[in-house]
């Protein structure tokens, strides 16, 4: 999955992000052109400037920017309703463009910047959740700054200089206030019925227990800073100025948050869907349509799920009896590998989870070498495989993929959760490199960056079903080209995962439409794919606070596969598998009917 700042810049300030190549295609383009320019533009002089966070990620925190370095994102309400503001003028400018008048490219731009409008205007009809980002919560065991700052400060705050070390602390001064702007609006939505799960609440304010009850010398809010300073040779007491900010200000804003949602723990639902909220089935309706981009309902995204769980259940059996699994289900079998096939699992330690990332990256390089006989482009930037941070571990999911800065300054990266390594038997592991990098999320990431050619909004804005479809259809050209060649229990990873993103399917709709509880939700997946509880537990809580995002990877997989078999069977021997995916990535990141119109003209142009 993707990195959930990443998402695809999703918030005021990601939808913003036009600057200096728009005035460039004003020039070459005529009036339309120049007309849809004007409005992108106008949305980056309003918005981009709001989002200090987005400009270090992006890498253009330097310059005219530097001065962003040293702030936070403002995270109140009244922050909110002013872009919200502005948003809507601008989206109402968008309105006013001919778009039979556009160039082709940019009809392209302007559909996905008015689907990405449209329906985020449809969110801010919602008393809760904020931002264009479909989740009822503000704060939660997978979103605040609780959870996402420390890894920003640490993985994307770079430190060269000591103004960058000062404007670390600046920054590490101001989430003291990013908590209590969070806390606000979690309170504001707590009065008008948006409480999440009590199972919600408990794994949320255990990660923070875990923050506060922790030796706050040693968080990384205070080692980042220090460790990157010395090995700068900047000379200054970076830590100890760090903990003494952490002390008196970042840890009781914390503790006032935490015992803020954990006084509704008394009185919190187990429910686990959005039904029960104020208007809750038209929110997971509109969070459907935000990430899977589509027209479905939540059954016709059960019925999907139930369907493609038993035809790759099918595929699954035939591979584990070749292996001389026949006893059980298919899920039991699978769960059987780990234990019964010598050297699946790696030790718990420390020294073998490094084992494990060097192994992945080993996978990596090897996959990376074949990608020229499939790919016309290549990214230039490259792609580090990390862990997710420790204090995060818990709650965080399996793995993500962080994009690189726009400037390549710092690579791409895709993070695995190595809380317990026996979530991660070696045969699932490939799969999941294929899916995060290589041809994955860095892919599909990197090369939309690097287009030289496009207005920084198209660089940058996504969607999931396009994307995380991506990934999975990545999974399986993997497969295609042979990286199983010589691993039969690597193949029925590569299976598995496909079945475990159909049991998505079954469980989103399960909980958020059917009314599922967590417990039924956790006892499908269990049941049909063999994973363990522990992990599965944390996917459920996922998808009860992430309405309709879960369901994105199979949407957008299918849709993938099968504009690739039509062109195929349209085409021939016209058809080539570069062109095809150097035309689905050169679209950048689109709603999956603007692909479709992409893949149309694509085929229709080699069929001359």
């Amino acid at each position: 999955m993707l990195d959930r700042r990443r998402f695809l810049l999703t918030s005021a300030a990601g939808a913003g992000l036009a600057a200096t190549g728009g005035a460039v295609f004003a020039q070459e383009a005529g009036s339309a052109d120049a007309g849809l320019t004007a409005v992108i533009d106008r949305i980056a002089q309003e918005q981009l400037l709001s989002s200090p966070e987005l400009l270090t990620m992006l890498g253009m925190d330097k310059g005219p920017g530097a001065a962003m370095k040293a702030r936070l994102d403002d995270r109140s309400q009244a922050k909110m309703d002013a872009d919200k503001a502005k948003f809507l003028a601008s989206m109402t400018a968008l309105n006013a463009v001919d778009r039979e008048a556009l160039s082709p490219r940019f009809k392209v731009y302007h559909d996905t910047v008015k689907f990405f409008g449209d329906t985020a205007v449809e969110g801010y009809g919602f008393p809760y959740g904020g931002g264009f980002f479909p989740s009822p919560y503000t704060v939660s065991q997978l979103g605040g700054a609780y959870q996402s700052v420390p890894d920003f400060l640490d993985n994307q705050h770079s430190i060269e200089t000591a103004e960058d070390a000062e404007a670390y602390l600046s920054r590490l001064s101001a989430l003291a206030t990013a908590f209590d702007q969070e806390t606000a609006r979690m309170e504001a939505e707590f009065g008008v019925g948006a409480v999440p799960p009590d199972f919600v609440i408990q794994r949320a304010t255990g990660q923070m227990g875990t923050i506060l009850n922790a030796d706050p010398a040693t968080l990384t809010l205070v080692t980042s800073v220090a460790r990157r300073a010395a090995e700068k040779n900047l000379p200054g007491a970076w830590g100890e100025r760090a903990l003494a900010i952490v002390n008196g200000d970042v840890l009781p804003a914390l503790a006032r948050q935490r015992d803020s949602m954990a006084a509704q723990l008394p009185t919190a639902s187990h429910d686990a869907g959005c039904w029960r909220l104020p208007n809750g089935e038209a929110y997971y309706d509109y969070g459907l349509k935000f990430y899977t981009t589509s027209s479905l309902n939540g059954q016709e995204i059960h019925d999907m799920g139930l369907e493609q769980v038993a035809e790759l259940s099918a595929r699954a059996d035939v591979l584990l009896r070749a292996q001389g699994l026949t006893q059980g289900s298919v899920g039991e079998r699978i769960a059987s590998i780990a234990s019964h096939v010598p050297g699946q699992l790696y030790p718990n330690t420390d020294a073998a989870k490094e084992e494990l990332l060097a192994d992945l990256n080993a996978q990596m390089a090897t996959v990376m070498a074949r990608m020229p006989e499939y790919f016309g482009r290549l990214p230039t930037s490259a792609c580090d495989i990390r862990r997710v941070p420790k204090e995060i571990e818990a709650g965080a999911p399996g793995g993500y993929y962080q994009s690189p800065s726009l400037d390549g300054s710092r690579p791409g990266a895709y993070y695995i959760n190595l809380r317990d390594t026996a979530e991660w038997p070696r045969f699932t592991l490939p799969t999941l490199t294929y899916h995060e990098a290589v041809p994955g999320h860095h892919f599909q990431i990197a090369l939309q960056q690097e287009k030289a050619d496009t207005p920084l909004l198209l660089k940058v804005l996504g969607f999931s079903a396009y994307s995380e479809g991506w990934g999975l259809y990545s999974e399986q050209l993997a497969d295609e080209i042979g990286m199983y060649e010589n691993d039969p229990w690597g193949r029925i990873g590569c299976i598995q995962s496909l079945m475990f993103r159909a049991a998505r399917l079954v469980v989103d709709s399960g909980l958020h439409h059917k009314r599922w509880s967590r417990e039924q939700g956790i006892r499908y997946m269990v049941e049909t794919l063999g994973d363990q509880e522990s992990s599965i537990a944390t996917e459920v809580e996922r998808y009860a606070v992430w309405p309709g995002q879960a369901s994105s990877y199979k949407v957008g997989h299918t849709t993938w596969v099968r504009l690739r078999e039509e062109a195929k069977a349209t085409l021939g021997d016209r058809f080539d598998i570069k062109g095809f995916h150097d035309t689905g990535l050169d679209a950048g990141g689109v709603p999956l009917t603007v692909l479709e119109r992409v893949i149309g003209d694509w085929v229709a142009s080699r069929r001359v």
